[in-house]
């Protein structure tokens, strides 16, 4: 299906890699509608990509390797053990992962959008009115335009999604994660080629190396577990919302360091409590799931379509393989129809899986935490088949495989 216009809603990772996808398939205008007029390059946090998946990705043309990264091998998962520097390991496992800065593959897939795409930063979309032959988007600026397409790659709160379900939001797990950064990588165990998986009653927080963009490495930590109840709450978190760097009050940052403290082992509590408070922040954990992914000629991607929990470790692995289909359907479709109902065929059900995955591991790894004292390798690794039952390397933890899809 060649020529059309068409509009991408959100310019994240997601909307780069959906409006390079409309571009490989000969859309012939597109549009990218990116409300944030900051540069996002400078969001530092950690993404990592398992390796099958990133293979498929290359050879799809979404990554490459000259995108900085850091590897990962083996994920070490560590309980306080009294004084004992590292605390006590309770198992370990495999963990053929590449490591990301947020920005950094930002930029690169920004960079490898085509000249002639649109990209318009502080472009606020407000009302998105489908019709018999498009969609007409409305800006906060008053301006509006139509278009034969739009994709909806505006994240967890979409208002394409809006328009296609209403009322089909995200729902609030009940945890959030604390997330920072620091420039603390000076002597990390095995030269840092670890991920290092902290865990305590009601919760758990895995550390791992990324690299800065500018030659460098960051330590990217996220820390899961449910909010504070206390009358201190910051007014922003009595409704599960993110809490951006340089935002978190007194009370807040005394319960993080209390909590961290009381059931870290030192050498990882000493790291975590040095990361400076402006690269320190909350984001609430969400699940979400649509009936489908298209409706009409609107169509969603990444986040805009499903929200899987952090622990899949296939977050942006899922966006740009959404981005990846939509391209094949592109290609092999000779209407919108047939375009849209391609790519819906293969990603709607992949969605739904890894949302259904990420909930077990939700429970098992915050909401219901093991007794983990009690807990060695044999125990571990019973603990987290269990997590994983059905799955597979291809279809599990990680992400699908874009063939499995």
């Amino acid at each position: 299906m060649r020529g059309g216009s068409i509009a991408v809603v959100g310019g994240s990772i997601a909307g780069c890699a959906a409006a390079l996808a409309a571009a490989r398939g000969g859309a012939e205008k597109i549009t990218v509608f990116e409300r944030a007029d900051a540069r996002l390059r400078d969001r530092g946090v950690g993404i990592a990509l398992h390796s099958d998946r990133y293979d498929e990705l290359r050879d799809a043309g979404y990554v490459a390797p000259e995108m900085p990264w850091a590897p990962l091998t083996r994920r070490v998962w560590s309980a306080r053990d009294g004084e004992a520097d590292h605390g006590r390991a309770i198992g370990e496992q495999p963990f053929p992962f590449r490591a990301y800065s947020w920005g950094s593959l930002w930029s690169e897939l920004r960079r490898r959008v085509p000249e002639e795409v649109s990209y318009r930063s502080g472009a606020v979309v407000t009302g998105v009115d489908p019709d018999a032959d498009g969609v007409t988007l409305r800006l906060a600026d008053g301006y509006e335009e139509h278009f034969d397409v739009v994709i909806g790659a505006d994240g967890y709160r979409s208002v394409v999604r809006e328009a296609m379900f209403p009322g089909a939001d995200a729902t609030y797990a009940g945890y959030i994660g604390w997330r920072g950064t620091s420039r603390d990588v000076a002597d990390l165990p095995s030269e840092g080629n670890d991920a290092h998986n902290i865990v305590f009653p009601g919760g758990h927080c895995m550390i791992y190396r990324i690299p800065d963009g500018a030659g460098g490495h960051l330590l990217n930590w996220v820390l899961y577990t449910a909010p504070p109840q206390t009358e201190g709450l910051h007014p922003d978190l009595r409704t599960p919302t993110s809490l951006p760097p340089g935002r978190l009050n007194s009370e807040l940052t005394a319960h993080l360091r209390a909590l961290v403290s009381d059931n870290f082992p030192p050498y990882w509590a000493a790291r975590v409590l040095r990361t400076p408070a402006e690269t320190t922040f909350i984001q609430p954990i969400y699940d979400l799931e649509v009936p489908q992914y298209t409706s009409g000629r609107m169509v969603l991607v990444g986040d805009a379509a499903s929200v899987a929990r952090p622990h899949i470790g296939g977050g942006s692995v899922k966006a740009l393989q959404d981005a990846t289909a939509l391209e094949a359907a592109w290609v092999a479709g000779d209407s919108w129809k047939e375009v849209l109902e391609r790519y819906d065929a293969q990603r709607g059900s992949v969605g739904a899986a890894m949302v259904a995955l990420a909930r077990r591991m939700g429970s098992a790894q915050v909401e219901n935490t093991p007794d983990w004292s009690a807990m060695g390798q044999p125990e571990f690794d019973v603990w987290w088949q269990d997590q994983n039952k059905g799955s597979d390397r291809r279809s599990g933890f990680g992400g699908h495989s874009i063939k499995a899809g």
